[in-house]
Order: structure tokens, then C-alpha cells, then sequence
């Protein structure tokens, strides 16, 4: 990796953890633990001290802070948070259209909140109707909070985008999922306000929890299920006509010219985040929070070593992240025969081989 001298950096806290324990989250499962404003300051403070010149300024072109890493205002004084997180970094923080839908559903106030802020846009995620939902999200309910959460967009005069996952379970719901929409008149809700109801449908990826249901992958046989309706909205949403990709077709292209495909995972864009854990443990938003990924811990290592780690590829999946080993990862573990559709196969097989490694294996 090159060396972290500018650019954008941002630090984030795992301060409150997350409700839902997702079977697809890229992330990962981490334990939630309680983490104090007077954690978020120190951990932010590390960070600045390394990146600070002789006169005092940052040598960064900008340093964000964030109080979550994966559920997005999951804690109760989620106003006081943000509030927080622009004081300590540098202006406003990060907006993404990502908003706690376990909080939207529970907060009356929340929505409201979050359109005065900004962006007017928050993405839902389906697996499926309430059975299916409640499955992938393990916990029930899940589903119930889905469709609450949209509601409560409206009334704020927000737009619900709905992302669907594409798995084996999501077939049989396809066709109730597009009646819900009809039902909830979410398309004329969103052009009353002003705006255009966005859907889309894509694989998940095989990486973090993703990783552990690789076999519920829906095949390009299975894409003929999916309502043309969809199909055309998911190919407007990426804009591009051709939206399904065989792990068979992958394996042929890296045998074809790997250093066309490039690495497994490239270097994250916009922004470089560094994940700080309810432990203390430090990722990069490169990759998961499995163990292999871990960039030492913040309070037993300075910053400096921390960030040597990422910048001089020290542990193995950055060791592995070359476009010279994905021949390799795809004898390995690739099925040159596989139908499944897939998204960045290339990750799940450099986990794997990760997983394998750190099991001796």
C-alpha cells in the first residue's frame, strides 16, 4: 500500500455495535461494546498527534471522524454524537444515505433529524419478504422494521431506496416484493417528492459473514426470475446493460490476463477509514473485521506502527492483495464450471485462503 501522507483519512468508533448480526454484512460480526465520547476524543487525538506537523497542522488533506462503524446512529444521543464527530474532525462529518433502520422505526424524531442534515436519501436493504428478512438479519422483526422505517422516510419527506439481495431465498419473494412496492405506493410517494423511486438487485458479497452463506449464491439460470421490471431498474441503477457475472467468467478472465482484472481488493475510494473496535483492535474499511485483517490495537501499539502495518503490506491479506496471486487463488479455490452470479468473487477466494491459513491449513 502506498504511504499514508495525504489524502483523506477517516477515523471511526465502533461505539455502540449494531442490532442486527446480518448473514451478508462485509463487515463482520464484532461482540458490541459501550464506547465513551471520552474514548472517541482519545482515539481521534492518537490519530491526529501521528499526522500533525512541526507547525501543528495536519499533513492530511482532510480527517473525518465517525461514532459508528457499522450501524449508523445506533446510540441513543445520536444528535450529540454528530454534533461531536464535526467538533473533532475536520467540518461536518460524512454523510452516506445509510441511516439506522432499527432507529428509524423506533424514533419518531430520527427521520425528521436526518432530512434537516442531510442527504435526503436513505437506503433499505431486502432479502426477502418477513421470513426471509428475519433470517438474514437474525432477529425477528427485521422485516416489520423495514417497512416502518420506509414509512417514516415519506412522512419526513425522504426518499427510500430499496436495495435487494440476490440469493437463492430471495426468488420465491420477488414477485410479493414488487406488489409491496405497488401496495405502498412508494414510486408516486417519492415523485411527489420531487424525486424518482430507485431499486436495485445484486449478489452479496462473499466476504466477511457474506463469506459463510457462499452456497445460498443464486445462479444466471436463477436471473430469469427476476421481474424485468427489476432487472431494467438495476441496470439504470449502475448504468451499464450487463449486470450478472459467472464465477466461471471471472475464472476465465484471470487466466486470460490477471493484471487486467487487478487486485482482489483495490485501494478503498474515496476515503481510507480506519475501523477502531469496541476492543481496540484496528481495521481498515479495505476489508473485514476477521481476525487476518486486524491492524494491531490502539491501545497497546502507537499509531505509527498501526498504519506501517497497512502501509508495508505486514499482514496477509495485503500480502495476498496482488494481481500476481490471483491465478493462484483461482486454482485454488475457483470452479471454472461454477453458474453462480457473483460479485468480486476474487475477495471470497482471498479469504478463503486467509481462513485456510490461519487454521494451518
Amino acid at each position: 500500500m502506498p504511504k499514508i501522507a495525504s489524502g483523506q483519512i477517516g477515523v471511526a468508533l465502533d461505539m455502540q455495535g449494531c442490532p442486527n448480526r446480518c448473514r451478508h454484512c462485509y463487515v463482520g460480526s464484532l461482540p458490541n461494546r459501550r464506547m465513551s465520547e471520552d474514548d472517541l476524543r482519545w482515539a481521534v487525538g492518537r490519530f491526529k498527534d501521528h499526522f500533525r506537523d512541526a507547525s501543528g497542522g495536519l499533513v492530511v488533506e482532510k480527517l473525518s471522524v465517525c461514532s459508528w462503524g457499522r450501524e449508523p446512529d445506533f446510540s441513543d444521543n445520536y444528535e450529540r454524537l454528530a454534533a461531536l464527530e464535526a467538533e473533532l474532525g475536520d467540518g461536518q462529518p460524512t454523510r452516506y444515505e445509510l441511516l439506522s433502520v432499527w432507529r428509524l422505526a423506533r424514533d419518531a424524531d430520527y427521520a425528521r433529524w436526518a432530512k434537516r442534515i442531510g442527504p435526503d436519501t436513505c437506503q433499505i436493504s431486502f432479502f426477502g419478504l418477513e421470513r426471509t428478512q428475519d433470517f438474514f438479519h437474525r432477529r425477528r422483526g427485521a422485516f416489520q422494521d423495514c417497512l416502518r422505517a420506509a414509512e417514516r422516510l415519506l412522512e419526513a419527506g425522504m426518499k427510500p431506496r430499496w436495495q435487494l439481495f440476490l440469493t437463492k431465498k430471495i426468488l420465491p419473494d420477488l414477485g410479493g416484493l414488487m406488489k409491496l412496492i405497488e401496495r405502498m405506493r412508494i414510486r408516486q410517494r417519492v415523485e411527489a417528492l420531487g424525486g424518482e423511486f430507485v431499486m436495485f438487485i445484486h449478489p452479496p458479497a462473499l466476504v466477511g459473514e457474506g463469506r459463510k452463506i457462499a452456497h445460498l449464491s443464486a445462479t444466471l439460470e436463477d436471473t430469469k426470475l427476476v421481474p424485468a421490471e427489476l432487472a431494467a431498474a438495476t441496470r439504470k441503477h449502475f448504468d451499464s446493460e450487463r449486470i450478472w457475472t459467472t464465477e466461471a467468467e471471472t475464472v476465465a478472465r484471470i487466466a486470460d490476463d490477471a493484471e487486467a482484472v487487478g487486485p482482489p481488493y483495490p485501494y478503498p475510494s474515496p476515503k481510507l477509514w480506519f475501523l477502531v473496535a469496541g476492543n481496540w483492535d484496528v481495521f481498515s474499511n479495505m476489508g473485514t473485521t476477521d481476525p487476518w485483517w486486524g491492524l494491531g490495537n490502539l491501545k497497546r501499539e502507537p499509531v505509527q506502527a498501526i498504519l506501517e502495518s497497512f502501509e508495508n503490506d505486514r499482514i496477509l491479506p495485503l500480502k495476498v492483495n496482488r494481481a500476481e496471486m490471483l491465478q493462484e487463488l483461482a486454482r485454488r479455490y475457483g470452479d471454472p464450471h461454477s453458474r453462480r452470479v457473483v460479485n468480486d468473487i476474487q475477495q471470497h477466494w482471498c479469504e478463503r485462503y486467509c481462513q485456510d491459513a490461519f487454521a494451518g491449513r
